[in-house]
């Protein structure tokens, strides 16, 4: 075992897109565990739209990352050294705070789980569409957009893998399902993979129209990740009574603080809200953590029959997780994006 800490940490906060140089890879002493906690090595980490906010200073459901820290993030992660009954070396768990490093120390208490690798779910998944994307999917889906049979669901960000689990969801609750993805392939696999009725590219010059047509009958649960000019496409087509789980704006995380360009439109968007009695809210998935246990039994049975599919995009090396991140940012992902560390 390396006694010595690969690390990436914030070097400064940054204005507009991030860049490489708003990061700092360091080595440090490998941490020592004290009593209750565990000496973790990271073998996945987690790469998540969310992580673009932690860098800003300004107002969030979090604290920013500090100058000079670890970038956070989630990890799949093997225990090195033990001083918990309940864990041994070997095991593996999913560590919430694991970071953008090699080595980290956690208090056992903290972890999220163990997992086993023997149960028919690859480990990585906890990281996916069997942890908190997933999760987000379900608990969106299950407490606020409450899609019913025969309903019209549209998903932005399809491809992704929050994205791609409210899709599969969808379709189990014989709810249509209209997929927005960006490109050929993703749209490709969208349709032909995982059943979407109708698949729209962003990129199009048409896109609104295209959209206008794939919803003939309206649209009565958006799930929203991007904002921006697939929320305008989608305001017009709304339902009375639909319902808009808000769980990212992928559009807008790197304009933080700027105003959009154009007339204020919010007093039309809070009259459209009023006129058609929307359900506009916005979540984070910890919001609906009572659901957790049941996500975790039901989304296992579908994962090992294989009814819920999913796509996980992996970059090696923990040096390259500032270029993925920024990638991620910018969509050029196709599906989960994870670290793989060796």
């Amino acid at each position: 075992m390396s006694q010595i800490n690969t690390r990436i940490v914030l070097a400064s906060r940054p204005h507009g897109e991030p860049t490489a140089e708003n990061f700092r890879v360091e080595q440090a002493p490998l941490p020592v565990p004290g009593p209750g906690q565990v000496l973790l090595r990271n073998r996945w980490l987690s790469l998540d739209p969310y992580m673009r906010g932690r860098m800003d200073e300004g107002p969030s459901y979090s604290p920013p990352v500090a100058i000079g820290a670890v970038m956070e993030g989630r990890t799949v992660a093997e225990v090195v050294e033990s001083n918990h009954t309940g864990l041994a070396d070997g095991d593996l768990v999913l560590a919430p705070a694991g970071g953008w490093q090699s080595y980290t120390v956690a208090d056992a208490s903290a972890l999220d789980r163990k997992l086993d690798p023997a149960a028919g779910v690859a480990p990585s998944t906890a990281l996916g569409v069997y942890g908190m994307p997933g999760f987000t999917a379900y608990a969106g889906l299950h407490e606020i957009g409450r899609p019913r049979a025969g309903e019209t669901l549209v998903v932005a960000a399809a491809s992704g893998p929050v994205g791609a689990t409210v899709v599969q969801l969808a379709k189990m609750q014989d709810v249509r399902a209209v997929a927005i993805a960006g490109g050929q392939e993703k749209c490709r696999y969208l349709r032909e993979e995982l059943g979407a009725d109708a698949v729209i590219d962003h990129r199009a010059d048409d896109f609104a129209e295209q959209l206008r047509a794939a919803v003939p009958d309206g649209i009565d649960v958006y799930f929203e990740n991007v904002g921006g000019k697939v929320f305008d496409a989608v305001l017009p087509l709304l339902n009375d009574f639909a319902r808009i789980p808000v769980c990212g704006t992928i559009a807008t995380y790197n304009r933080r603080g700027e105003l959009p360009p154009g007339p204020d439109r919010l007093p039309a968007l809070m009259n459209q809200i009023l006129r058609q009695r929307l359900t506009v809210r916005g979540f984070i998935q910890r919001d609906f953590i009572k659901l957790y246990p049941q996500f975790l039994r039901e989304m296992g049975e579908w994962l090992r029959a294989g009814r819920i599919r999913y796509r996980e995009d992996v970059v090696e090396g923990l040096q390259n997780a500032p270029q993925a991140l920024i990638g991620l940012l910018q969509g050029r992902n196709f599906g989960k994006l994870l670290v793989k560390l060796d």
